[in-house]
Order: C-alpha cells, then sequence, then structure tokens
C-alpha cells in the first residue's frame, strides 16, 4: 500500500484532491480530467459535515430557551435577556476565532482543523447535555462558538478540491448543506424536546462523534504542504484577516457580503415577532414558513446553482441574486396578508445565488496558502453583522409600531434590509469577476 494511503498528511499533492492544469511548451492549457472518485468522496464529507453542524444547532435552537428558563426557575423576562448574552456571546467568538482558525488551517492543513471540530463541538454538547447550572451551559456555549468557527475550514477544503470554474457550485452545495440543517434540525429538536429538553444535546453530541470518527477514515488532506503559509498573528486576528480583503474588487464584494449579512439578520431578529404581530400566526404557520425557505436554500443551492454560474457567469449570477433578495424582503415589507409574505420567499431565497458566487470570486482572487485566512476573514463579516444586526433591526422594529413609533410602517425592517441589498447592487456593478494572474501562475507552478 502506498505511503499516501497510510499517511492521510501527505508531503505531496495528492492527485485525488488536485486537478492541476497542464501547460505546454506553447502555453496551451491541457484542462484536468474529470474528478476522481476519492475527491468526490472528500468532498461529500465535507458536505456532511456542514450538513450535520447546522442540523445541531439547529436541534437546540427550540430548547435552548427552555433549558435557560429552567435554570431561572421558570422568570422568563431574565431568561429572555440571558438568551441575548448567549447569542452575543456566540457572535463574538465567531468574529474572533473564525481567522485564527482559517489561518492555523492555511498552516497545519484543513484534515486536522475539521477532525478536531467535529470532536470538539461533540464534546461540547455533551457538556451542555449534562449542565448542572446555568454558568456550565453559557461555557459551552462559548466553546460552540469556537468550535463551530470550523465552517471557514470546511469552505477552504471545498475551494483546494474543486478547479476554479466549479467553486461556485461547490459554495452552493455547501449553501444546500446549511439549508438542509435549518430545516430539520429544529423541527428534530422540537421532537425530541418535549422528550426531555436534554435530549437534542445528547443527540447533536452523537453525530458530531460519529461524523469525526468517520472522518479519521475517508478524509485525506486537501492542502499540500508547499502551498501552506506560516501561522502569522498579524493576519489571524481579525482586522488583520480582512485585510486580505482591501484591495480592488475583493473589498467591493466583501462591501456586498456585509450588507447581505447585515440584511439577513433582519430574518433572524425580527421575522418570528413580525409574522405574530402582522399576521397573527400560529407557532405552526411561523415553522412552516421557516421551513419553506429552508427548502428553497436547498433547491437553488444544491440544483440551480451550478447552470446558472455555466450559463451566466459568477457576476451576473451575483446580481440576480441581489435583485431577487430585494425584491424579496420588500414583497415582506410590502404585505398586509400573508399571501404576498409567502410568495416573497422563492425571491428572498434567490439569495442563494449570491453568496456561493461571491465567495468563488474571492476564491479566485486568493492564492492557495491564503484560503483559510480567506474564509476565516468571510466568516468574520458574519461575525460583524451578528454583532450589529440584532440591534439595529429590533430597533427599527419598535420604532416602527405601536403609540411612541417614529413612522407607523411595521415592514420597515425589510424595506431597509432591501434597501441594503440596492446598495450592495451598485457596488457588485462594478465587480471584476477575472482571477488575479499573480494567482494563476501559482496555481500552475508546482512549486
Amino acid at each position: 500500500m502506498s505511503d499516501s494511503a497510510n499517511n492521510p498528511d501527505v508531503t505531496s499533492p495528492d492527485p485525488l484532491l488536485t486537478e492541476p492544469e497542464l501547460v505546454t511548451a506553447n502555453d496551451a492549457v491541457i484542462p484536468p480530467p474529470s474528478a476522481p472518485q476519492g475527491r468526490r468522496a472528500a468532498a461529500a464529507f465535507i458536505f456532511f459535515t456542514v450538513a450535520l453542524d447546522m442540523l445541531a444547532l439547529g436541534m437546540i435552537a427550540p430548547v435552548l430557551p427552555r433549558l435557560i428558563e429552567s435554570f431561572l426557575h421558570g422568570d422568563t423576562s431574565t431568561a429572555a435577556q440571558m438568551l441575548g448574552l448567549f447569542g452575543t456571546v456566540f457572535a463574538v467568538m465567531q468574529f474572533f476565532f473564525s481567522p485564527i482558525v482559517g489561518s492555523l488551517s492555511d498552516r497545519f492543513g484543513r484534515r486536522p482543523v475539521v477532525l478536531l471540530s467535529n470532536f470538539g463541538l461533540g464534546l461540547d454538547y455533551l457538556l451542555m447535555a449534562w449542565a448542572p447550572a446555568l454558568g456550565w451551559l453559557f461555557l459551552g456555549r462559548v466553546i460552540s462558538g469556537l468550535t463551530s468557527s470550523s465552517i471557514p475550514t470546511a469552505m477552504a477544503y471545498m475551494a483546494d478540491v474543486t478547479p476554479r470554474e466549479k467553486r461556485a457550485a461547490a459554495f452552493g452545495m455547501l449553501n444546500a448543506a446549511f439549508g438542509i440543517g435549518f430545516v430539520l434540525g429544529p423541527a428534530l429538536g422540537g421532537i425530541l424536546g418535549n422528550v426531555n429538553p436534554r435530549l437534542p444535546f445528547w443527540v447533536a453530541a452523537g453525530l458530531s462523534l460519529v461524523n469525526g470518527l468517520y472522518g479519521l477514515f475517508v478524509l485525506p488532506e486537501s492542502l499540500s504542504h508547499q502551498n501552506r503559509s506560516p501561522f502569522s498573528w498579524k493576519r489571524a486576528n481579525p482586522v488583520g484577516s480582512l485585510s486580505l480583503l482591501k484591495h480592488g474588487s475583493m473589498l467591493a464584494i466583501a462591501a456586498v457580503l456585509l450588507l447581505g449579512y447585515i440584511a439577513q439578520q433582519s430574518l433572524m431578529n425580527v421575522y418570528v415577532i413580525y409574522a405574530d404581530f402582522r399576521y397573527h400566526w400560529t407557532t405552526r404557520s411561523v415553522g412552516l414558513s421557516l421551513a419553506t425557505i429552508g427548502v428553497f436554500t436547498i433547491i437553488y443551492g444544491g440544483l440551480l446553482v451550478k447552470p446558472v454560474v455555466a450559463k451566466l457567469g459568477e457576476r451576473r449570477t451575483m446580481i440576480i441574486g441581489l435583485i431577487g433578495g430585494a425584491l424579496g424582503y420588500f414583497m415582506f415589507g410590502v404585505s398586509k396578508t400573508g399571501i404576498i409574505f409567502w410568495l416573497g420567499i422563492p425571491f428572498l431565497n434567490m439569495m442563494s445565488f449570491a453568496w456561493p458566487s461571491a465567495q468563488s470570486i474571492l476564491s479566485h482572487k486568493t492564492s492557495p496558502a491564503e484560503q483559510g485566512q480567506l474564509q476565516g476573514a468571510i466568516n468574520s463579516l458574519r461575525g460583524i453583522a451578528g454583532l450589529i444586526g440584532p440591534g439595529i433591526f429590533t430597533y427599527i422594529f419598535s420604532k416602527s409600531i405601536g403609540a411612541e413609533a417614529i413612522i407607523h410602517i411595521p415592514g420597515t425592517p425589510f424595506f431597509t434590509a432591501a434597501a441594503m441589498l440596492l446598495i450592495a447592487l451598485m457596488i457588485a456593478r462594478r465587480v471584476d469577476d477575472k482571477p488575479a494572474q499573480q494567482h494563476h501562475t501559482d496555481a500552475a507552478s508546482p512549486n
């Protein structure tokens, strides 16, 4: 048996994981062969890792408030405050540790980071399932924010094993994995939580640990040693990692992503209370609408991103996604009945075209040794949105309803989100989606 089969952390590029372009003497480029079975298996593992991570997070979402409340003897007001604190701490951990984890994967490879995250997340859920006091539960949430920071490494892994022209489709598949967790997680968590509020934590722990054990056998390393870069705190801190995005089109795309992530916070923070206030929806109706959003995320990300990008290109696909998202948010805000709100969901989910296209363009403009730092920087943008978005949209909603409202328009938060996407659209139209020439040279060179 070969050394690469015995040692997954090989020193030479794995032929199952790389698809180099062959450059002839007259500079003619021979396209790489179709993806080998080994590479597809590794990519499938990353897909399921992301899906299981999101499934686990979704499973604990319906029961975490109840568990917090149980520690506070039914004090709902204090429980709501603690839940907000838990969410803020999670976002802070993502913001600070995503670039660190991404840079570590650039230094030591993707495989150890992904596997350690799986095992760390599993042990963390065991801690939260066992937690005898609120302080232990809070500690578990802090750790989960750290261990969930492996998502950028999963994205970097996909960039490593996917040719440039197929990266948007690969990122779209990971978006579909998010959708699967978004749909199935809360539903499964609600069923298990009715049995015992701690049961979803035990199941989430089991899923993460089993997936980690499976990865020990099937997941090879994707980053060759010659494409690794030294770890640097200057690049690993959030500000340093974001400096990677400060040049030209990369800065423009970073602005598009940040505006899109902030707009998305309107869904996470006022969607439920808005539907209850304006349409008097039951919990069942809200759950079905959220599940519908997840289903369209799966359809767009898993089935449609690839052919649309192949037909229109990444920049145009990103623009179409922004237009659809802005229209969907506008329909949410203008709808006086639930019907138009429901019809807005397919348009809103066209943002599933924008995310992978933007990430793919950024990936093209980044060297193989910086993919982890790049994905960490992108996740830091999500962290920034998670820190400032909730306050913005909850404040806007509070000032658009009630006797003391500044403007009596309940849909103002969604109009604000639509305006953010329109600004992002104007920026996106100026984006250059051509790969950086020096990165072409790096990718083609055997060194």
